[in-house]
């Protein structure tokens, strides 16, 4: 029998994979804008049951544990919230649709900046090209920060992902990304309670996020660099 579908975050220490979870890199693509425009699949790695991915950024075998976590003493305290999406975001009523956000889960993913940004978009959203790019740009966003509501039935308009994990290669800013969680795999904390489900968040994997363990953006800063080739390309 498998086991069921999760993501268990271990003390100090890595993130156990279990229940056969498909994993591949996802490459942050920019448009002519020149900002994020679209998601492209990249490597995808073998089937396993089960895997341990590295969060304290050390590991020489990224995107694994290797064991580095104790040799560098890692400090992966658990600081975010475990309240509900609902409960930590802010709401802008648009014409068209609406929008929540919660700023707190932010990865900086940048597809929001597109055309103005989400916001003034969903501001505009009478517009049906507005709209369309409020609803294009919140669905990119990988943290799940951003969703747009459609107004007649309050519900969320996102993609239906199947359970998966994307580890997230952002060319344009030299750096690799987060763990992107989809499909709403349950993420369990050190302590043994679970976070909320969700259609997608995005863990740190560099180890310095202040809000682990969700990425806040720390692996621009930092430049971190898990050591995919189409960084080196870019730089």
């Amino acid at each position: 029998m498998k086991n069921s579908q999760k993501v268990s975050i271990t003390k100090n220490g890595p993130y156990l994979v279990s229940g056969n979870i498909p994993l591949s890199k996802e490459i942050s693509t920019v448009g002519k804008s020149g900002e994020p425009e679209e998601w492209k699949k990249g490597k995808e790695y073998p089937a396993q049951e089960s895997y341990a991915l590295c969060r304290c950024g050390m590991s020489k075998n990224k995107p694994f544990c290797d064991g580095s976590h104790v040799k560098v003493n890692f400090n992966g305290k658990e600081i975010a919230s475990k309240e509900e999406y609902l409960n930590q975001c802010g709401k802008i009523s648009g014409p068209g649709v609406n929008l929540t956000d919660a700023q707190e889960l932010c990865s900086a993913g940048r597809f929001c900046h597109l055309a103005g940004g989400t916001w003034n978009n969903v501001k505009n959203s009478n517009n049906l090209k507005s709209k369309k790019i409020a609803i294009q740009t919140a669905c990119n966003c990988p943290s799940g920060r951003l969703i747009v509501w459609d107004k007649k039935t309050n519900k969320p308009i996102e993609i239906k992902f199947k359970p998966s994990i994307g580890l997230i290669e952002d060319p344009q800013a030299k750096a690799s990304g987060p763990i992107w969680v989809r499909g709403r795999i349950e993420l369990v904390s050190a302590d043994g309670t679970s976070y909320e489900k969700r259609n997608r968040m995005t863990l740190c994997r560099c180890g310095n996020s202040q809000n682990k363990p969700f990425c806040d953006g720390s692996h621009i800063s930092s430049r971190f660099n898990d050591g995919d080739e189409i960084l080196k390309q870019s730089s």
